[in-house]
């Protein structure tokens, strides 16, 4: 490793760490369908500054693909989510779990793309494919970091106004995002009514 990315290193960790705390914060936004594009543009977002510090040209398109590909507990985050539509206690527990589900994936997702461009790469010879061991294997360690976090809750949920002021996503789009996840069938009619009637109450 060269001087210059060793000394690029803390730096990478401390806006891993930060995006981290901050998709612990989006797990508690008590609108289930605004935690997942919260913690997906804050992923977005990490990935974005990781490439400045490493003199990377930053591929949008390319990123969210990549972020699809390794993240493969998107189905236990939905599961997360749908536990928020229990009256009381489940907005409580989806947030919880959501938290460290969400805070151990970005951690992940962040060390991930801090190897990969620490060792010279770039966009375009990300392979996925050859680093979701490794995401794994961080993500494990993402979530029992994240459980140590949640210990000093009120840190966190402190971050849940920091994310909805970062993010500032438009309602329209978030409604666009909304009807696609109806049309590729990840939500059903009635999940996508229920969803579009409380991400508007939330505005």
């Amino acid at each position: 490793m060269s001087e210059k990315k060793e000394n690029n290193n803390p730096i990478a960790n401390s806006i891993i760490k930060n995006h981290m705390i901050w998709s612990m914060g989006a797990g508690f936004i008590p609108v289930p369908i605004a935690d997942f594009f919260a913690v997906s543009a804050i992923q977005l977002d990490m990935i974005r500054q990781l490439c400045k510090v490493y003199d990377i040209d930053f591929k949008e398109t390319e990123g969210k693909a990549i972020i699809t590909s390794l993240t493969t507990s998107g189905l236990a985050r939905l599961g997360a989510r749908a536990i928020k539509f229990i009256p009381g206690v489940g907005s409580v527990l989806g947030g919880v779990t959501l938290a460290i589900l969400s805070g151990g994936s970005t951690y992940a997702l962040g060390e991930v793309f801090k190897k990969h461009f620490e060792t010279g790469g770039t966009f375009l010879d990300f392979d996925p494919s050859r680093l979701k061991k490794y995401y794994d294997e961080q993500f494990e360690k993402g979530k029992k970091m994240a459980r140590e976090i949640k210990d000093e809750e009120e840190v966190v949920k402190k971050k849940v106004d920091e994310v909805k002021v970062r993010m500032n996503v438009d309602v329209v789009q978030k409604m666009k995002d909304l009807a696609d996840l109806k049309k590729d069938g990840v939500i059903t009619e009635e999940e996508f009514k229920t969803m579009k009637e409380r991400l508007l109450n939330s505005n």
